[in-house]
């Protein structure tokens, strides 16, 4: 984090960059392509303040020779850098904390190993909850249970496989959930928390964009939770990922969405069956 002294430096800098209308125009398409997300025009302050940094790395002065860059090499590793910068990672561990009790009555029973998808990981509090509501409500049987989380940042993958996260981060957690599934970090490590190993092995990450043209996963699931990050889709994008989850889930599998999210329009592939809780539709 920069020091006090920094800012007067950074904005210095920022005001040599000039983000054209038709620079943030070639943003707005290239993310839309890339990753599927719809950039209102509310959000060039946003876009601007994260992708100057990209500039500064390459000591470039003008958006449009960046975004050049970018076009001329499909296939280069800022790719990589330009999606995680505009991709927005809020989460929290049990956020939405209504669905985690659906998803424990809805395995409990179950025969078999069970499979949940998380398919917008982030920075891994969101398969980690899942993972601990797995092993509350199996018990015994919950080594056979697997939760694969996938996402498009890769950086915000890597703050998941790490599983560290400051005390500030886990302290709604109620204290038998912390002592049974973290450690207190020591001397260098004061003030952090880090996932148990147990419960880290439940937890395959993996990098994936729900936009390519073939997910490197295979079904069936119990339930898929794709919260928050469909409202950054338009609704075509909506109802073709979707299409493609139903296959992935069990007949009876659900669908966890986000709070502000509203698939009963977008798709026949599933039915309404609680609060942003979806279950799979029989074929016809």
């Amino acid at each position: 984090m920069p020091g006090p002294g920094s800012w007067a430096g950074v904005g210095q800098f920022e005001r040599d960059l000039d983000l054209t209308d038709a620079d943030f125009g070639r943003i707005r398409q290239l993310i839309y392509q890339r990753a599927g997300i719809v950039l209102a025009e509310h959000k060039r302050e946003m876009v601007y303040s994260r992708l100057a940094k990209r500039l500064r790395h390459h000591g470039l002065t003008r958006f449009s020779d960046y975004l050049a860059r970018l076009e001329q090499h499909p296939d280069a590793r800022e790719w990589e850098a330009f999606t995680n910068a505009l991709t927005t990672n809020l989460t929290a561990f049990f956020r939405e904390a209504h669905h985690f009790p659906l998803l424990a009555e809805h395995v409990r029973e179950r025969r078999g190993p069970v499979r949940v998808w998380s398919a917008a990981a982030s920075t891994g509090e969101e398969p980690y909850s899942i993972a601990m509501t797995l092993t509350e409500a199996l018990g015994s049987r919950a080594g056979d249970a697997e939760v694969v989380a996938t996402d498009i940042d890769t950086e915000a993958l890597e703050k998941a496989r790490a599983g560290v996260y400051s005390l500030e981060q886990i302290h709604k957690l109620d204290e038998a959930r912390i002592k049974r599934f973290f450690q207190r970090g020591r001397g260098a490590h004061e003030g952090l928390a880090r996932v148990r190993p147990e419960l880290k092995t439940m937890v395959d990450f993996r990098s994936l964009n729900l936009l390519a043209p073939s997910w490197a996963l295979q079904g069936p699931f119990d339930a898929i939770f794709c919260r928050n990050v469909m409202i950054y889709f338009d609704k075509q994008t909506q109802a073709r990922i979707l299409e493609r989850f139903a296959p992935l889930l069990k007949p009876d599998g659900l669908l966890f969405a986000g709070h502000s999210e509203n698939f009963s329009y977008t798709t026949q592939a599933f039915r309404l069956r609680g609060q942003t809780v979806y279950v799979r539709q029989p074929r016809p």
